[in-house]
């Protein structure tokens, strides 16, 4: 495997990262009622530490002699991560945050065996790293959608 699939994939998590951002920050915003504050406290604190994740692979890429992309090179993709039309809808939200994570998780495992063929044990590393950080976002909302399932 070469380099190049490193670095696409490096590049793809960059953008995942950066509309996580968004869409955290936006639902953050958006949602209503009292059954949302946990909700809402968990994307603020998630906003940080997925743009954190950003700016190691970032990082990466221009250690890699690559840049990350640009606002032009953008393609949404989060598609269930959008504001629901009913503010008070936490279910949709959960749903939409849990296929992000979802998302996240199969490209760090594709960065993670994409870097290990490439012989590229720091990309290996960061994605193992970054892989971990969202399993445990995935695990902390499902814990969610078990207690709102019940509502």
């Amino acid at each position: 495997m070469s380099n190049d699939r490193v670095v696409d994939l490096l590049k793809q998590a960059y953008n995942d990262e950066i509309e996580t951002v968004m869409n955290y920050q936006t639902l953050s915003i958006v949602l209503d009622g009292i059954h949302a504050e946990e909700i809402k406290e968990s994307l603020k604190a998630d906003v940080q530490e997925e743009l954190g994740h950003a700016e190691q692979l970032g990082q990466r890429l221009k250690q890699l002699d690559a840049r990350p992309p640009g606002s032009e090179a953008f393609v949404a993709r989060q598609a269930t991560l959008q504001p629901p039309e009913d503010t008070t809808d936490v279910a949709a939200v959960i749903d939409g945050v849990l296929d992000a994570e979802d998302d996240a998780i199969e490209t760090y495992r594709e960065l993670v065996d994409a870097a290990a063929e490439a012989n590229d044990p720091v990309s290996e590393d960061l994605a193992v790293t970054l892989l971990a950080d969202e399993e445990a976002h995935r695990t902390e909302f499902r814990g969610f959608k078990k207690e709102y399932r019940d509502d």
